[in-house]
């Protein structure tokens, strides 16, 4: 399929991430909530990923831990809509800059060849969104939307 799309518009605190994926959305969605699963794609191929919580429901909270040599990068938030094989809407905040909360909306829309994720986060502003960027928030997202479409495959 095609590959990661992002979109970092200059001047503002919004990121848009497009993927499509050889699944159908209820396929898409198991692996993007399962505790289990969601550990084998999430987050850069060189940090190892223990997910701590993941309660993929409206009102569910989530929190999960990046490791590598040089430390660990804990992530936290809450799920605010859930709408099973379709949306997703929840917080997203690093532990290391607490308070700098971003909203993020995953919709899933069934496409001629698959699914559809196209995925907008709002950052708290423009500078906690291109610190973003400079701490190599790209290249992990590659590297997830990678991993997801590799683990998607081989669960088909």
């Amino acid at each position: 399929m095609s590959g990661t799309t992002i979109n970092t518009p200059a001047g503002t605190p919004f990121v848009e991430v497009t993927r499509e994926f050889a699944a159908s959305p209820a396929q898409l969605f198991r692996v993007m909530s399962d505790r289990d699963l969601v550990a084998e794609w999430l987050g850069p191929r060189e940090l190892d990923a223990t997910i701590e919580e993941y309660d993929v429901r409206t009102g569910g909270k989530y929190r999960y831990v990046h490791r590598d040599d040089s430390g660990e990068y804990a992530f936290r938030g809450v799920f605010h809509t859930v709408e099973q094989d379709r949306l997703i809407i929840q917080t997203f905040e690093w532990e290391g800059a607490p308070g700098e909360v971003c909203i993020e909306k995953m919709t899933l829309e069934p496409t001629e060849k698959g699914v559809r994720l196209h995925q907008q986060s709002v950052f708290p502003s423009v500078e906690a969104r291109d610190q973003s960027i400079e701490y190599g928030m790209e290249s992990g997202i590659n590297d997830s939307m990678d991993r997801l479409a590799e683990l998607l495959a081989k669960e088909s």
